[in-house]
């Protein structure tokens, strides 16, 4: 009997355990710790109840739910390729990149089965919609008014499931082979004629420096020869003004000697026929120089008196 009750006792030890131990799991499911940049929706008996934000949270057990887990990060969804058909009938492959961010998980939880298959579906048929109002050239060259367009519209459409799109961005532009084969052709003519353009120029800058170097050596040449010109024209008028004056000067000093001459006779008395006589002689002395004038006193009437005189003086 003792046995028994000592069985007995074990069993409802290990029973209480295990009750215990059933309630510890039951309490820690029931609590629930969100992280940041995180939301939980939860439902009671199958209905939304609330959506839990960071923190601890603690659900009713075996009657709440934790549906889903819903990331308020920003996402980065990157789409196949697709086929558009531009307004000039040319196929081409785009492939597109979407930003977006969750702003309210429930709508995101309720509002749509497959939130990424939709955006996928819903920016294809608005990127066929957008191509097929513009021609080949514009779509190349027009990735930003696309992207604009193409941001608003899935901005709208997505607002109901709790989803902003921040950006949409064109990857790729894919167009078929021959219009890339065009292309690289239209633009390998496009970079010769550039080239051709830009070797005319240097030629014509070339030549046009050239011939203002020419030029200007020239006017350089000229200024020089002018400058040339006029040293020697003034050296030359230098020279001549040198020379006269040496000559203005030696027949200043032979008159001066012969005034002093005449004044030494006066002073020692001679006649007036002896100093008309040195006076000829001076006008010799004169004729006999490189003077190209003389001159010669008027009245010539003394000139014979004076060469009489002279005889005379030879006789005594």
């Amino acid at each position: 009997m003792n046995m028994l009750v000592a069985l007995g006792g074990t069993e409802t030890f290990f029973l209480v355990i295990g009750i215990i131990v059933f309630l510890l799991l039951i309490i820690a499911t029931c609590v629930k710790v969100v992280p940041q940049s995180y939301a939980v929706i939860l439902e009671r008996l199958g209905a939304y109840v609330a959506t839990w934000d960071v923190g601890i949270h603690i659900k009713m057990p075996l009657i709440d739910k934790v549906v889903k887990r819903v990331a308020l990060k920003e996402q980065v969804v990157d789409f196949a390729p697709q086929p558009v058909i531009t307004k000039d009938n040319v196929t081409m492959r785009i492939d597109t990149v979407v930003f977006f961010q969750i702003t309210d998980p429930k709508l995101y939880t309720y509002g749509v089965e497959n939130p990424i298959m939709a955006i996928e579906n819903l920016t294809a048929t608005t990127l066929r919609n957008i191509i097929g109002d513009l021609e080949l050239d514009e779509t190349l060259t027009s990735r930003e008014l696309i992207n604009s367009k193409m941001r608003v519209s899935l901005d709208q459409a997505t607002d109901p499931w709790g989803i902003k799109v921040n950006r949409v961005e064109l990857k790729n532009i894919i167009p078929p082979a021959a219009i890339q084969e065009a292309m690289e052709k239209q633009m390998k003519a496009e970079r010769e004629r550039r080239e051709a353009i830009l070797i005319a120029e240097g030629e014509k800058k070339s030549t046009i420096l050239i011939a203002e170097g020419k030029k200007e050596s020239a006017i350089l040449d000229a200024e020089a020869e002018k400058e040339a010109a006029i040293l020697r024209a003034e050296a030359k008028k230098e020279a001549t003004i040198r020379e006269a004056e040496g000559h203005a000067e030696a027949i200043l000093r032979v008159q001066q000697a012969n005034a002093d001459g005449i004044k030494f006779i006066r002073e020692a008395g001679a006649d007036e026929a002896v100093i008309r006589i040195k006076s000829l002689e001076a006008l010799a002395k004169v004729a006999d120089g490189q003077a190209t004038k003389i001159i010669i006193p008027s009245d010539l009437t003394n000139l014979a008196n004076v060469v009489t005189s002279a005889a005379e003086l030879a006789k005594k």
